[in-house]
C-alpha cells in the first residue's frame, strides 16, 4: 500500500487523437447523411423517368403506318402513298388502266361479266436504255418556272438512289418540310430505271427537280460488263483454276483472292460518275460556285439543316480555314438530350478550348467563369430570346467521343438526360469489314425524357474526314471537287470497292490540302435504311427507325433546340493518329479502274 500511495501519476501529453476521431466520426455522418439525400433525389428523378416514360410510351412504341402518317402534314401525305403500275387494287396500289364492266337485268341480277385490263408491262432493257439517254440529254430542270433559275451560290442536293423506294419517300417528306428548300436544286441520281420511282420525283412541287441516270448499270448491261458477263470468274475460284479456264480478268483478283462482283462494284462507279456529272457535265451546274451536299435514299433530314449548313459556311473561314468539307451526319450509336447548368456547362468549356483561343479569338460572357467560342450568325432564328425551358440536343458519335460524353458527364454537365441506342445497321457505303466478310447489324432503342433549360448555340468540332464517320450528309465545293479530280487514279485503282474508303485513300496519299471537316455534334442528317448491299433484313421495310427519328426530331422541335442563332465549336476528344489502311478489296478487276478513270475525264 505504502509504494502505490508514493507512486505520483504524469499525464500523457495531448496527441489531438480524440479530436481526429471525432471529426472523422463526422465527417463520415455528413457523407453518408448527403449519399442518402443523392440517393433519395436519384430515386425521385427514376420516379420521374418512368412516369414520363408511361405517357409518351405508347406514342414512341407506335409505328403502324398510321401514326408515321400522323406524324406528317396532310398536305405531304401524296409521297407516302403508293400508286403503283404492278399491283391491282386489292394490293398497295392501283393499276394505271382498269376496266371493271357488269351487265345486269332488269331484275337486279346479273347476268353477265366482264373484267378487262390492260395490265402494266415495264418496259424492256432497250426502252430503258432509250430513256435514260433522253434524260441524260435533255438535262431538264423541272418546276424551274416556279422558283426560278439556279443561283450560282445555291445548295446542290444530290440524291443516289437504287429501289427503295419506301425510303425514298419518306426522305422527300422530310426535304419539303426544310426551310429554304425551295431555292435548291434536288438532283435524283439513279442507277435503276423505274416508272414508280420516276413518277414519284417528277410528283415532287416544292422545289427545281433533276434527274440523271448511271448508263453503266447492272440492269442495263445484264449479261455483259459492267454487269455479270457469263465468262467472269466467279467470287471464290482460285487464281490458278481462274487462268486454266481462262475466264475474264484471271490475272488479277484483288488482295484477298477475290473476283469481282458487280453488285458492289455499281456503287463506287455510280458515285464518282454523279459526282463529275454534276460538277462538270450538267449545263445547269456551269457556273456553280456553292456547296453540293451528298445524301442517299435512305437518308433523313431535320427540317433546319439547310440553316445549319448555311451557317457552318459562313463561319468556316473564321473556326475551320482549312476546312473543306461539313458534315451534317454521322452513324451515331447514342442521342443524348441533356441539360446545361449555366456555370458548369461553360466552365467545361473553358477548360477544353485549349489552345484554340489563341488562334481564334473568344467572347467572355457577362456570366462569371465564362469561356466561349459563339459564333453569332446573320441565319438566327426568329424566336425570342426569351425562349420556354427546354432540352438541348448532343449527339455521341463513336467510341472515341462517347469517352468524351461520359467524362464530361462525370464533371457534372449531364444533368437530365434522354437516351437513343441505336446499333447502327450497314448500308451501302459505310462497310468496315473486309471484303469477304459481313456483319449483320440490329436496330434497338430506348427513350428516357426530361425537361431542361434552352440553349442558344449549336456544338460543332473539326477533325479529318474519315469514311466510316463522315460520310453522310456531307457537302463540298467545287474547288474541292476539282482537287479531288486530280487524284481520280488514286480513288480508281485503290482495291476497294467503297466509294468513301476510296475517298479517304485519295486524302491521305494524294491531296496536297487533306480532306478536312466540321461536323455538327447534333445531326441534322439521319440514317433510316435497315437494308443494304450486304443485310438483308426479314423486314426491310420496317417503320420501326422511321418512327424513332420523327419522334427525336419533334422532341427537338418542341424544345426549341433547332435553327440555332449561334455556333459554338468543341474540342472533340484525342483522336488517334489516321493510319493508311488496307484496302477492302472487290476492287482487282482492270476493267473497273479503266471505266473509272474514263468516266472522270473532262467534258467541257
Amino acid at each position: 500500500m505504502s509504494k502505490m500511495r508514493g507512486r505520483i501519476l504524469i499525464p500523457l501529453p495531448n496527441t489531438g487523437a480524440m479530436g481526429r476521431k471525432r471529426n472523422n466520426f463526422y465527417m463520415r455522418s455528413v457523407f453518408l447523411l448527403a449519399l442518402c439525400i443523392f440517393g433519395l433525389l436519384q430515386y425521385h428523378n427514376f420516379n420521374y423517368l418512368d412516369s414520363r416514360d408511361n405517357v409518351l410510351g405508347d406514342a414512341v412504341t407506335n409505328d403502324s403506318d398510321d401514326a408515321i402518317l400522323a406524324m406528317v402534314p396532310a398536305t405531304l401525305h401524296k409521297y407516302l402513298t403508293p400508286h403503283s403500275r404492278n399491283h391491282t387494287t386489292s394490293g398497295a396500289g392501283v393499276l394505271s388502266a382498269a376496266a371493271l364492266l357488269v351487265n345486269t337485268s332488269s331484275t337486279g341480277a346479273a347476268t353477265a361479266t366482264t373484267i378487262s385490263f390492260d395490265v402494266y408491262h415495264p418496259p424492256n432493257i432497250t426502252e430503258i436504255k432509250r430513256q435514260i439517254a433522253r434524260y441524260n440529254d435533255m438535262q431538264a430542270v423541272l418546276n424551274e418556272d416556279v422558283f426560278g433559275p439556279l443561283q450560282n451560290d445555291s445548295v446542290i442536293i444530290v440524291v443516289q438512289v437504287h429501289t427503295r423506294i419506301t425510303y425514298l419517300r419518306h426522305l422527300i417528306v422530310s426535304l419539303a418540310q426544310a426551310r429554304d428548300i425551295s431555292k435548291v436544286l434536288l438532283v435524283f441520281s439513279h442507277d435503276y430505271y423505274d416508272d414508280d420511282i420516276n413518277d414519284l420525283v417528277q410528283q415532287i412541287d416544292f422545289c427545281k427537280v433533276m434527274q440523271i441516270f448511271y448508263p453503266y448499270s447492272i440492269q442495263t448491261h445484264p449479261n455483259e460488263y459492267p454487269g455479270v458477263d457469263p465468262n467472269d470468274c466467279p467470287r471464290n475460284i482460285k487464281k490458278e483454276q481462274a487462268l486454266i479456264t481462262n475466264c475474264n480478268n484471271a490475272m488479277y483478283p484483288d488482295l484477298y483472292g477475290h473476283y469481282r462482283e458487280a453488285k458492289f462494284t455499281q456503287t463506287k462507279h455510280h458515285w464518282i460518275w454523279k459526282a463529275n456529272r454534276v460538277f462538270n457535265e450538267l449545263e445547269v451546274t456551269r457556273y456553280h460556285t456553292g456547296l453540293v451536299l451528298f445524301l442517299e435514299e435512305d437518308h433523313y433530314v431535320a427540317e433546319d439543316f439547310l440553316y445549319l449548313l448555311a451557317m457552318m459556311q459562313q463561319r468556316t473561314k473564321d473556326l475551320c480555314p482549312q476546312c473543306n468539307v461539313l458534315s451534317l451526319g454521322t452513324y451515331l450509336k447514342t442521342f443524348n438530350y441533356y441539360t446545361y447548368h449555366s456555370k458548369t456547362n461553360k466552365k467545361s468549356y473553358a477548360s477544353s478550348l485549349i489552345s484554340t483561343n489563341s488562334l481564334l479569338g473568344y467572347n467572355r460572357n457577362n456570366n462569371r467563369n465564362s469561356v466561349q467560342l459563339a459564333v453569332s450568325s446573320s441565319y438566327s432564328s426568329s424566336s425570342s430570346a426569351q425562349s420556354p425551358p427546354s432540352s438541348k440536343v448532343y449527339v455521341g458519335d463513336t467510341a472515341d467521343n462517347q469517352r468524351a460524353s461520359d467524362s464530361s458527364n462525370k464533371r457534372g454537365n449531364l444533368i437530365n438526360t434522354v437516351t437513343a441506342t441505336a446499333a447502327t445497321s450497314d448500308t451501302n457505303n459505310n462497310e468496315q469489314s473486309s471484303h469477304s466478310s459481313s456483319k449483320n447489324g440490329a436496330q434497338t432503342w430506348n427513350y428516357h425524357v426530361l425537361p431542361s433549360l434552352y440553349s442558344v448555340y449549336q456544338k460543332v468540332e473539326v477533325m479529318p474526314w474519315v469514311s466510316s464517320k463522315h460520310n453522310m450528309g456531307f457537302a463540298f465545293n467545287r474547288t474541292t471537287w476539282s482537287n479531288i479530280r486530280k487524284c481520280a487514279r488514286h480513288f480508281c485503282t485503290y482495291d476497294d470497292y467503297n466509294w468513301d474508303w476510296s475517298l479517304q485513300h485519295v486524302s491521305q496519299q494524294c491531296l496536297r490540302r487533306k480532306l478536312h471537316a466540321m461536323i455538327v455534334k447534333g445531326p441534322r442528317v439521319f440514317h433510316i435504311g435497315e437494308c443494304g448491299v450486304h443485310h438483308k433484313n426479314k423486314n426491310c421495310e420496317s417503320n420501326q427507325v422511321i418512327s424513332k427519328v420523327q419522334h427525336v426530331l419533334r422532341i427537338a422541335r418542341n424544345s426549341h433546340q433547332l435553327f440555332p442563332r449561334s455556333l459554338t465549336l468543341t474540342v472533340p476528344s484525342l483522336m488517334k493518329k489516321s493510319k493508311l489502311r488496307k484496302g477492302n478489296g472487290g476492287w482487282g478487276d482492270l476493267r473497273d479502274h479503266e471505266l473509272c478513270l474514263n468516266m472522270t475525264l473532262p467534258t467541257r
